[in-house]
């Protein structure tokens, strides 16, 4: 296994447990104490743990795992529910995109449909993902608007007063947003405020709101409040939600469609 295969490895199992003990990693991972140890330390230098004696925790409950060491997890119902998200986008329309591993997939699954091979443009998409743009500016049929802001590493999202001179001038057609948490009662969230500002943003300036979420986020609360469940028309997630999951949702007027 790699040293970056590993990092991911260690920093999920972390963000799943909250703390982990060198000799369990060890065994986890099915190599030496030795090398777990080196690996905690490296990544205590970057803030991305805390060390503790024998182990590490960390930095605390609303720790975000960053999007660039997020793995293939639930890879299979996040390419599911992209692909379905992309077929409720219709040529021509000005989408938005906020960041994050499902909205990502969600924008490859767009880059290679067919009927938006050409145009002028095939589609517009505005995003404050940098990971986002920087996989669909080579495609020359779209038309990429990036809002300005400040690059937030742990999902190279950009944030902060800044967008709202983009944002604030545009008309969407959708916005797909990738949530950490969605609730009946609680709406959409994020773990950062100022992510979630821009996001809320994003809503407000679009005529629909798709929210891509696989079921292990349904019926979550996260810290920072993007919308209410109102302003979502449309919840595209796996099979795996629950069917009591399923009609509070449609309850509450939302479009649930299940992958």
């Amino acid at each position: 296994m790699s040293r970056d295969a590993r990092w991911k490895a260690l920093l999920e199992l972390l963000v799943e447990r909250g703390r982990l003990d060198v000799e369990e990693a060890a065994t986890e991972l099915r190599v030496s104490a030795a090398t777990i140890r080196r690996d905690f330390d490296q990544l205590a230098e970057q803030q991305m743990l805390v060390r503790t004696r024998g182990g590490a925790v960390v930095h605390g409950v609303s720790y975000e795992l960053p999007l660039r060491y997020k793995t293939a997890r639930r890879a299979s119902e996040k390419q599911r529910i992209a692909q379905a998200v992309a077929r409720l986008i219709a040529p021509g329309e000005a989408v938005g995109l906020t960041g994050g591993t499902t909205t990502t997939e969600v924008a490859r699954a767009l880059a290679v449909r067919g009927d938006l091979a050409t145009g002028s443009p095939a589609l517009t998409v505005v995003t404050n993902a940098l990971n986002i743009a920087n996989e669909l500016a080579v495609r020359p049929q779209f038309k990429i608007v990036v809002t300005g802001g400040v690059a937030r590493p742990q999902s190279y999202e950009l944030i902060g007063p800044l967008a709202d001179g983009v944002l604030g001038r545009i008309t969407l057609d959708v916005a797909v947003l990738g949530v950490v948490a969605l609730d009946v009662t609680h709406g959409a969230a994020a773990h950062d405020e100022a992510e979630a500002a821009i996001n809320r943003l994003l809503c407000e300036r679009a005529e629909r709101v798709v929210v891509a979420a696989d079921s292990s986020k349904l019926g979550q609360r996260a810290f920072a409040w993007i919308c209410g469940v109102e302003s979502v028309d449309t919840l595209v997630t796996d099979t795996a939600v629950g069917v009591d999951v399923v009609r509070r949702f449609e309850e509450a007027g939302v479009h649930v469609v299940t992958v």
